[in-house]
C-alpha cells in the first residue's frame, strides 16, 4: 500500500510513496504522532534527481527489514529540499558543524519538539570498515532513546543554543540570526581590501593546467566567475589585473566547454566533475545552473569579444527552452543522473543515457566515426578511467569531451575547416536522434519560482546581449519573448491574485508553501532584467511590489540582510541568513543588488541605504572571507559610487531604438540602470519618482541616449558610433 507521500505533488515525495518505509510529510501530523508516541523522528531530505538519494532509497528505503526497523522505532519524515529549503538549511547547518561536511540525501534523528541530536548523510544498508550500517545506526538510536532519552533531549538543547550562539556572531562564523556589523573603518576601506583578498583567493587557487579553481571534484561555481568579470569591468580590461580576471574566467568556461562536464550532444551543462580535468560528470542539470552558466557566457563574450561565448551561451538556452520548459511558460527544476540501461531492462545507472559504446557511436555515425571520435576522444575500450568509476557503471563506455580545435581535427581528416564544421554539427545531430531513443532520465517537472527568476534574467540578458548582433535576427526576439512567457506563468500560478506575495513551486497546480527569500530575490532580478530588455513597465513595477513584501517578511530590523525564512513558522527551531554563495547565490547577495538597481531606478534613497545596511550586516564575513559571497561583493560596486544610468528616449519597437541598446551592451563595464522614455504613460510614471526624466525626449524625433553619471548628463546622441565614443 502506498504511504501518506501519495498525496504529495512533490516528484521526489512521490519517489517514495511506495516504500515500506511509514513516511509522511514535513507538518504538523508528523509532529503531532511524535508527541503522542514519545519517538523520535527520523527526518531525511534530498531531491528527485539526486544521485545518492537513489542510491539510499534502492538499498535501504525499499528494504523491508530496514523500514520495519523505522517504523516501530521512529516517525520517519520525507522533505523535498527544493520545495523546504529553509528546513534544509537548518539540518544542514547542524550536519555540517557536527561532521565536518553535508550533502544529499541528509538524515537527521529530532527531538519530538524538532532539534537534531545526530545526522549524516549517506549511510550503507550493511556495517563496513570504518562505517556503521543504517540498521546498527537505527537500532543504537533507538537504545538510546529507550535508555538515556534525558542525554538526547539535553544533546537536542544544546546542539540548537550553540547553532543559533554561532549564528548570532557569537562564535567564528558568518552571519545569523541577529548577526551585527563590524565597528570601525568605512565601507569603502573594507571594500577596497575584500575586493584584493578575494582576487588574490582566486588567483592562488586558479588552475593553470586545466582551469577553474582548485583541485577535484570541480563545481561551476558562477558567482566566483561574476566576481572576477566584477574586478576586470571595474579595473578595465586593459590593466593587469583585469586581463587576469578575464583569463581566469575565459579559460574556466572553455575548459568546462570542451570537457564532458559539457554536454556536447544536447547541450547544457552537468552538476559538477569528479576529476579536475572537466572530464568525468556528475550527470544531473540543474535548471539554476544552466541559467546562471548562460549568464556568465554573455559576460565573458562583453570582456573579450569572442564569439564563442555566444555560442555557448545559445548552446545552454536551447537546452532549456527544449527539455525543460513547460508548455506554459514556466521552466523544470532538472533532470536526473540515473536513467535505464534499456527500456526492456530494469537497471539504472549513472550517466547511462549520455555515454557511449564505440560500436554504438559508430552505428550512429557510420563513415564520420573515425574522425569525430578523434575529436572528441571516444576509444573502443572505453575512456573513463578506472578511478572514476568506482562503481563500474562506466566501464566500456565514453564520455564525449574535445581534444583538440576542430581545425587541428579537420587538419588530419583533410577537411576544409568549414566543411569539417558543418559535418560536426550534422554528427552531433545524428547523435542526438540516436540518443533520443534510449530511456530519458527523470525529469523533476516541479516549477520553482527562484529558479524561473534565474532563468528570466539569462533570456533577458540574452536578448540584450545577443540582440544586436547581425546573426541574431529573430532568435534574440525568441529569448525576450521566452523570458515574458516565463514571467507571466510566474506573475499567474504562482502570485496571489494581488501580485504581491509568491509561492514556491508548481506541479499540477500550486503549492500551499509561501515563497522563500530566495523566490523573492530571484525573481526581483530576473523582472528587473526583463524591463531592461524590453522596457515593459509592468515588470518594473512589479520588482518594486515584491521588494515591499520582502522586505515585510523577510527584513532584519534589527541588524540589516534577509532571513531566508519568514517569522511566522513556528516548525523552524532556527531562522537563519544565508551567508555563502554556493550553487545558487545567498538571497541578500542577490536582493543588495536589487535594492540598489530599484534605487537608482526609482529614486528611492531609502533603498540604496537597505542595500548599504544589507551590505553592512554581512560585513564581518565578507571582510574574513569574501570569497563565500562573491555574488555579495560584486554588488559593492553600486555601493561605492553614485548610480549610473542610461535613458533611451523614443519608440522600443524601433529598429532604430534597439540598435542603441545593443550599443550599451557591446562592452563589459560599470554598472548602469537603464530606463525607457516613451514619451507616454511609462515616462509619466517614471518621471512622478524621477521628476529629471520628464525633460528627456527624442531629439528630432530619433530615439536618443542620455548617459547621465555623478548627478551630471552628457550631452543626448543619437548615433550608435558617437554613443560608442561616449562610453569609452
Amino acid at each position: 500500500m502506498p504511504n501518506a507521500l501519495a498525496q504529495e505533488k512533490s516528484p521526489y515525495l512521490l519517489q517514495h510513496a511506495d516504500n515500506p518505509v511509514a513516511w509522511l510529510p514535513w507538518g504538523e501530523t508528523a509532529w503531532a504522532k511524535a508527541r503522542a508516541e514519545q519517538k523520535p523522528i527520523f527526518l531525511s531530505i534530498g531531491y528527485s534527481t539526486c544521485h545518492w538519494c537513489h542510491v539510499m532509497a534502492h538499498e535501504s528505503f525499499e528494504h523491508p527489514e530496514i523500514a520495519a526497523l523505522l517504523n516501530a522505532h521512529y516517525v520517519p519524515v520525507k522533505v523535498d529540499r527544493e520545495e523546504r529549503p529553509d528546513v534544509d538549511r537548518v539540518y544542514m547547518a547542524y550536519v555540517q558543524a557536527m561532521t565536518g561536511h553535508g550533502g544529499w540525501p541528509l538524515n537527521a534523528w529530532l527531538t519530538p519538539d524538532l532539534k537534531p541530536f545526530y545526522g549524516g548523510t549517506y549511510f550503507p544498508p550493511e556495517d563496513r570498515p570504518g562505517r556503521p550500517g543504517f540498521p546498527a545506526v537505527l537500532g543504537a538510536i533507538a537504545h538510546a532513546w529507550e535508555n538515556e532519552r534525558d542525554k538526547l533531549m539535553a544533546e537536542g538543547e544544546r546542539v540548537i543554543e550553540a547553532l543559533r550562539g554561532h549564528f548570532a556572531g557569537e562564535a567564528e562564523g558568518g552571519v545569523g540570526e541577529a548577526g551585527s556589523p563590524p565597528a570601525g573603518g568605512g565601507l569603502v576601506e573594507a571594500a577596497s581590501r575584500a575586493f584584493e583578498d578575494g582576487f588574490k583567493h582566486y588567483y592562488e587557487g586558479f588552475d593553470p593546467t586545466h582551469a577553474g579553481f582548485g583541485g577535484a571534484p570541480k563545481f561551476p561555481r558562477a558567482a566566483n566567475l561574476t566576481f572576477l568579470l566584477r574586478v576586470a569591468a571595474l579595473q578595465g580590461g586593459d590593466t593587469e589585473l583585469g586581463r587576469e580576471a578575464v583569463m581566469m574566467v575565459a579559460a574556466t568556461l572553455q575548459a568546462m566547454a570542451r570537457g564532458g562536464l559539457h554536454d556536447h550532444v544536447g547541450g547544457g551543462f552537468h552538476r559538477y566533475s569528479v576529476d579536475d580535468r572537466w572530464f568525468v560528470p556528475h550527470f544531473e542539470k540543474m535548471l539554476y545552473d544552466q541559467a546562471q552558466i548562460a549568464v556568465n557566457c554573455l559576460e565573458a563574450g562583453q570582456a573579450t569579444g569572442d564569439e564563442r561565448f555566444a555560442w555557448l551561451a545559445r548552446d545552454v538556452l536551447d537546452y532549456v527552452r527544449r527539455d525543460l520548459a513547460d508548455p506554459a511558460g514556466g521552466y523544470y527544476t532538472a533532470e536526473d543522473a540515473d536513467s535505464l540501461l534499456a527500456a526492456d531492462r530494469p537497471e539504472h545507472a549513472e550517466g547511462a543515457y549520455y555515454v557511449w559504446s564505440y560500436a554504438d557511436f559508430q552505428a550512429a555515425l557510420g563513415d564520420d566515426a573515425g574522425w569525430v571520435a578523434a575529436h572528441f576522444g571516444v576509444k573502443e575500450g572505453g575512456n573513463v578511467p578506472a578511478e572514476y568509476d568506482p562503481h563500474g557503471e562506466l566501464q566500456g563506455k565514453n564520455i564525449l569531451a574535445q581534444q583538440r580545435p576542430l581545425t587541428e581535427t579537420a587538419a588530419a581528416a583533410k577537411l576544409d575547416p568549414a566543411e569539417a564544421n558543418d559535418r560536426l554539427l550534422t554528427a552531433l545531430a545524428r547523435l542526438r536522434a540516436a540518443r533520443a531513443a534510449r530511456p530519458r532520465p527523470h525529469r523533476d517537472d516541479k516549477i520553482v519560482t527562484a529558479n524561473n527568476g534565474l532563468m528570466i534574467s539569462a533570456l533577458a540578458r540574452a536578448h540584450q546581449v545577443l540582440g544586436g548582433r547581425p546573426e541574431a535576427g529573430t532568435e534574440a526576439e525568441e529569448y525576450l519573448l521566452a523570458a515574458v512567457r516565463a514571467a507571466e506563468f510566474v506573475r499567474r500560478e504562482l502570485a496571489d491574485e494581488t501580485g504581491g506575495r509568491l509561492w514556491r513551486s508548481w506541479r499540477q497546480g500550486r503549492s500551499n508553501i509561501p515563497g522563500f527569500a530566495e523566490d523573492y530575490a530571484f525573481l526581483i532580478q530576473g523582472l528587473l532584467d526583463l524591463y531592461e530588455a524590453g522596457f515593459d513597465l509592468r515588470w518594473l513595477q512589479w520588482a518594486e511590489q515584491l521588494q515591499g513584501t520582502m522586505d515585510a517578511q523577510f527584513w532584519d530590523d534589527q541588524a540589516g540582510g534577509y532571513f531566508n525564512s519568514a517569522a511566522d513558522d513556528p516548525s523552524l527551531v532556527l531562522r537563519l541568513k544565508e551567508d555563502y554563495d554556493g550553487a545558487e547565490p545567498a538571497p541578500s547577495s542577490v536582493a543588495a543588488l536589487n535594492l540598489f538597481r530599484l534605487a537608482a531606478m526609482l529614486n528611492r534613497e531609502e533603498l540604496r541605504a537597505q542595500g548599504r545596511r544589507t551590505l553592512e550586516a554581512f560585513r564581518a564575513r565578507w571582510t574574513r572571507a569574501p570569497h563565500a559571497l562573491p555574488q555579495m561583493m560584486s554588488a559593492l560596486e553600486l555601493a561605492l559610487e553614485p548610480p549610473r544610468h542610461g535613458v533611451i528616449a523614443g519608440d522600443p519597437a524601433t529598429p532604430e531604438f534597439r540598435r542603441l541598446v545593443s550599443v550599451l551592451h557591446e562592452k563589459l563595464g560599470p554598472r548602469r540602470v537603464l530606463l525607457a522614455a516613451t514619451g507616454g504613460e511609462s515616462q509619466a510614471w517614471l518621471a512622478q519618482r524621477s521628476p529629471w526624466l520628464k525633460e528627456m525626449i527624442a531629439v528630432d524625433g530619433r530615439p536618443t541616449v542620455y548617459l547621465c553619471e555623478e548627478f551630471t548628463c552628457r550631452a543626448p546622441v543619437s548615433d550608435p558610433g558617437v554613443l560608442r565614443q561616449q562610453l569609452g
